[in-house]
C-alpha cells in the first residue's frame, strides 16, 4: 500500500471518533461566547461613552502593540483560506458522510469569532480600517502554501504548532494590556487565547494518535516540518500597491520588539511538541525515523544558540495601518 494510502487509512481510522473530538474539543453556538459579549452594546445608552473609553485607553498604546494587534486580526479573518486548505487534505472532503468536513466547518465557525471580535475593536481611532481591511482582502485572495500539500500528517503538525502559536501571541497581548489598564481586551485576548490552546489540544491529539498508528511516518514527516520551518499565516502581508509578502519581515520585527512572538517561543513550542508526544520513548521505528528523532531531540539547543545571537533592530516602521499620534 502506498505511503498516501496508508495516510487515508489512518485518517479513516481517526475519522471514527470525529463527533467525540467535535463534542469534546468545540462548543456550539449557543453554549460559547460571542464577539457582542465583549464589546461596546450599541443597544444600551452606554455604547457612545464605552467608545470614548476604548479611544482614550487605547492612546497608552505603543505603535508596535497596535501594529501587531492589527497583525493578529487580519490573521484571524483570514479563515477562509484555511477552511479551503484544511478541506483539501487526503481524507477529508466536502462530501456528506466526511466527518473530517464537520470537524473543520466547525473549527473554523470557532475561530471566525475571533477575527470578528478583534476587528471591531479596532475602532479605537488608532487605525485606519480601510487599510486594513485591503490588508485582509489581499492576504485572503493571495492564498498561502504553508509547504505541506494534502498530506494529513504535516498539515496536523503545522495545526498543533499553529494554534500553540497563535495561543503565545494573542496570550502575550492579553498582559500587555491588562499592564496598560486595558481591561476588556485583556479579557477578549485572553479568552481567544484559551480557545487556541484548547484547538491546539485537540491537534496535538490527533498527532499523538497518528504516532500510535503510523509511528515512523510521522516522526519523519515531523522532521520534514522542522527542517522546512513552520511557515506564519501571515507570510505574504502586503498593504495597498504593494507586492505579496513585502509586509511580513517588518511585521516580524515588531512582533518580536513588543514581546508578543519571539524567536524563543518558537523553539519553546517545539520543545513542548517533543515532550507531548513523547518522541524519546517510541519504539519500533525504522532507521530512518531512529534518526529523525535524534534530530528533533537536539534541534531545540541549536535553535537556541542561533537565537541567542539574534539582535531585533529599533527601526521604526511606517505601516500604512497606523494612524499615528
Amino acid at each position: 500500500m502506498s505511503k498516501q494510502n496508508i495516510r487515508k487509512e489512518v485518517m479513516k481510522t481517526l475519522e471514527r471518533n470525529i463527533d467525540t473530538y467535535v463534542d469534546k474539543f468545540l462548543i456550539s453556538a449557543e453554549k460559547i461566547w460571542q464577539p457582542t459579549d465583549f464589546l461596546p452594546n450599541s443597544q444600551k445608552d452606554s455604547f457612545i461613552d464605552e467608545i470614548k473609553e476604548i479611544q482614550e485607553l487605547s492612546k497608552d498604546l505603543s505603535d508596535d502593540f497596535w501594529i501587531v494587534l492589527v497583525g493578529d486580526t487580519i490573521t484571524e479573518e483570514a479563515l477562509p483560506t484555511y477552511e479551503s486548505w484544511l478541506l483539501d487534505i487526503d481524507g477529508i472532503s466536502q462530501q456528506p458522510d466526511n466527518g473530517w468536513a464537520k470537524w473543520v466547518r466547525a473549527w473554523t465557525s470557532e475561530e471566525n469569532r475571533h477575527g470578528d471580535t478583534l476587528n471591531k475593536y479596532l475602532l479605537s481611532g488608532r487605525v485606519n480600517m480601510r487599510e486594513v481591511e485591503i490588508t485582509t482582502q489581499h492576504l485572503i485572495t493571495d492564498g498561502f502554501n504553508i509547504g505541506t500539500a494534502s498530506d494529513p500528517y504535516k498539515n496536523f503538525i503545522y495545526t498543533s504548532f499553529q494554534e500553540l502559536a497563535t495561543y503565545i501571541s494573542h496570550n502575550n497581548v492579553a498582559k500587555i494590556a491588562k499592564k496598560k489598564g486595558h481591561r476588556v481586551l485583556a479579557k477578549m485576548s485572553k479568552l481567544i487565547a484559551a480557545y487556541e490552546m484548547r484547538h491546539h489540544i485537540a491537534y496535538k491529539e490527533f498527532v499523538r494518535q497518528i504516532f500510535a498508528l503510523d509511528p515512523s511516518e510521522m516522526l519523519l514527516v515531523f522532521q520534514h516540518m522542522m527542517k522546512h520551518k513552520i511557515v506564519m499565516p501571515a507570510l505574504h502581508l502586503r498593504e495597498s500597491f504593494c507586492k505579496k509578502g513585502s509586509l511580513f519581515n517588518d511585521f516580524s520585527t515588531v512582533a518580536q520588539r513588543a514581546g508578543v512572538y519571539t524567536g524563543f517561543d518558537y523553539i519553546d513550542i517545539l520543545k513542548k511538541l517533543n515532550v507531548a508526544w513523547e518522541i524519546d520513548k517510541i519504539t519500533g521505528l525504522t532507521e530512518e525515523a531512529e534518526k529523525a528523532r535524534d534530530y528533533l531531540l537536539k534541534l531545540p539547543d541549536r535553535m537556541y544558540r542561533i537565537t541567542e545571537r539574534i539582535v531585533i533592530p529599533d527601526t521604526k516602521f511606517q505601516f500604512k495601518w497606523l494612524n499615528l499620534i
